[in-house]
């Protein structure tokens, strides 16, 4: 027997309040999955802009600008 019928058969063998308390938990780990895969493909997209925008870096000799050309140092 799979885990999804496994759960349907437990499911019903319950009173329908506890029901719809399973109902809400499912809801619940549903969203909070969704929420995760959201947080990874943010830092998977975050993770290909800083390395677009440091393409070519590791190539510059010197660097543009030193200690000496601020202004005000914080």
């Amino acid at each position: 027997m799979i885990i999804t019928e496994k759960i349907q058969e437990y499911v019903q063998r319950l009173p329908a309040p506890l029901q719809s308390e399973v109902l809400d938990f499912v809801e619940y780990l549903l969203s909070k999955a969704e929420r995760g895969t959201a947080r990874r493909e943010s830092e998977t997209w975050s993770n290909l802009s800083l390395t677009s925008a440091m393409r070519g870096m590791e190539n510059e000799e010197t660097p543009a600008y030193t200690i000496a050309d601020l202004k005000a140092l914080f």
